[in-house]
């Protein structure tokens, strides 16, 4: 997609962060805006904000963790505007602690969220989209965890890193249907991620709260704005891999230089 402009975009976890950056900057680009998350003030603040500006904005609340509630959010989107030109599966949680200690309601609240919440966006809107037999675009916000593993963020790895490979291959699937695909991989934005458990569900959380602190990430600490930009970049472009910070290259080649040797190793 080259113009946003008359489109509709669906965001995901967009009542802050990254996602809200998303939903105004589409929104300036003369989209129509359908703002998705679990927390209704914020939702609503958000969708007041565009619509102070001249944007078009429909809040709808939305449990990424559970089909039928990203199902409704498809159904209100398709009522509301006729289509969804983009859709970004942005929402998002954050966990740190080696896996030695991860409770089975650490894996059940981070992959509810970070992996279900992008299968179910696609379960939900990728018919639709196809049926409507117009240019789409989808961005499924992983990170550059998902790349690149990191000693204390295993469950957060372990998630992000299939929503990597989820999107590699749904590009190829959805290529012949003019929709393109795009994964988010950023290292240190400015969000809301490190209080990610103000939102988790009371009968996921942990008897004994941890005293884990969270993984220092190297690099710049970016504005969600900034990276905004540059998905709005990759939509126009089609461009699979949106890499936020350049401080990562050095950890990317180190992966795929292992890689490599492996290969020759084993076949020497």
């Amino acid at each position: 997609m080259t113009e946003l402009g008359g489109g509709v975009a669906v965001v995901t976890g967009g009542a802050s962060g990254i996602g809200r950056a998303m939903a105004e900057r589409f929104a300036r680009e003369r989209a129509k805006v359908v703002v998705a998350d679990i927390d209704q003030r914020a939702l609503a603040a958000v969708v007041d904000s565009i619509k102070a500006r001249g944007g078009e904005a429909l809040g709808v609340p939305t449990d990424v963790t559970d089909l039928s509630s990203v199902q409704a959010l498809a159904a209100a989107a398709f009522e509301a505007f006729g289509k969804v030109s983009v859709l970004c599966n942005n929402a998002g949680v954050a966990l740190w602690g080696g896996l030695e200690s991860a409770t089975h309601r650490d894996w059940q609240w981070v992959l509810g969220v970070n992996l279900w919440g992008v299968i179910h966006g696609v379960e939900a809107f990728v018919p639709r989209m196809i049926a409507s037999k117009e240019p789409g675009h989808i961005v499924n916000t992983a990170s550059m965890a998902g790349l690149v593993a990191t000693r204390g963020l295993g469950v957060y790895n372990t998630s992000k890193y299939a929503v990597v490979g989820l999107s590699e291959t749904l590009a190829k699937d959805l290529r012949p249907y003019h929709i393109g695909v795009s994964v988010l991989c950023p290292m240190g934005v400015a969000t809301q991620i490190r209080e990610s458990a103000r939102n988790r569900p009371a009968e996921l959380t942990n008897e004994a709260p941890s005293a884990v602190e969270p993984v220092e990430l190297m690099g710049r600490t970016l504005a969600p704005a900034a990276v905004a930009e540059m998905v709005l970049s990759a939509i126009r472009a089609n461009r699979l891999y949106v890499i936020t910070h350049e401080e990562g290259l050095e950890a990317l080649r180190r992966r795929h230089e292992r890689l490599e040797q492996a290969v020759l190793e084993t076949k020497a």
